[in-house]
């Protein structure tokens, strides 16, 4: 005897089936990532399974308290996503979806726009001054910041100093920093120095300054030597890398017009030329 051929049925997914199981979690899962409720996703599915119901209706074809159901669908038609019927019993239905994803679209699009307005914003950090004290203490901050260099570092210091930061500096070079440098007392330790007048009587002073800018946003400000305790002052202070950086501009422009026209100042000014010079720029400085 032939079996019937129950083919038509097998393949037939009904929303019980593994099939529709997985369809129905999926359109779940995306309505709860719009902001629904369980509920509210769960009623919207079930209404949009048929043109208009009662809230007892979907209650009953749900399986869930007519409560939770009642209060789903009136949050819902309360936000425009369902439609209601006059009379009693009230009957509910969907926007179609075209209508509905675009609603959506837009409250999403406007609370997009309210929150990048309206978000409070902190206040930008403000840059801080801090001290380093003790010789291991300024070098190994100084250390760590040549080698984040990656554009430019100025310099004006000693040739002590200069020599214990040689290698640092070569590296910087060779990576392709570009080396600004002033020196004090000294000849060339790396490459063409900039002359820089000593202290009276050709005596360096108890402390020698130091000042460097990297990448002309972090600086360091201060004083090493024998008899004094290797002190320095550190930030990223937009005025004080500016200030410095101003200070070693103006040294190179009094640099080279001393150097070109040094004979040519002192025949027109004389004893005046001498007198400006001691009057702004004391000895060893």
């Amino acid at each position: 005897m032939t079996q019937p051929n129950r083919l038509s049925q097998d393949t037939d997914r009904t929303p019980g089936s593994i099939g529709g199981t997985e369809h129905m979690e999926r359109l779940l899962h995306h309505l709860r990532n719009l902001g629904f409720t369980e509920m509210e996703a769960k009623v919207m599915v079930e209404l949009s399974r048929q043109n208009a119901a009662s809230g007892y209706e979907v209650a009953k074809r749900l399986g869930a308290s007519r409560s939770n159901v009642y209060a789903a669908l009136q949050r819902l038609a309360g936000q425009g996503y369902l439609r209601t019927s006059t009379g009693e019993p009230v009957r509910y239905s969907m926007l179609p979806s075209g209508e509905l994803t675009r609603m959506i679209e837009g409250q999403m699009q406007e609370s997009l726009r309210a929150v990048e307005k309206e978000m409070p914003r902190a206040e930008p950090a403000k840059p801080t001054f801090y001290n380093a004290e003790g010789d291991r203490n300024v070098l190994e901050s100084l250390t760590r910041e040549l080698e984040r260099a990656e554009h430019e570092i100025v310099l004006d210091l000693w040739r002590e100093e200069a020599e214990l930061l040689r290698a640092e500096l070569e590296k910087a070079e060779k990576r392709g920093v570009r080396l600004l440098w002033s020196c004090n007392n000294g000849d060339s330790v790396l490459g063409p120095w900039l002359p820089f007048a000593a202290g009276k009587n050709g005596q360096e002073p108890a402390g020698r300054k130091f000042s460097f800018v990297v990448d002309r946003r972090w600086c360091m400000l201060g004083m090493r030597g024998e008899n004094c305790l290797t002190q320095a002052l550190i930030t990223e202070h937009p005025v004080m890398t500016g200030l410095l950086l101003n200070h070693f501009a103006q040294d190179l422009i009094l640099y080279e017009l001393e150097h070109d026209m040094g004979s040519e100042l002192s025949t027109r000014y004389g004893w005046r030329y001498e007198g400006i010079i001691g009057k702004y720029m004391s000895a060893g400085e």
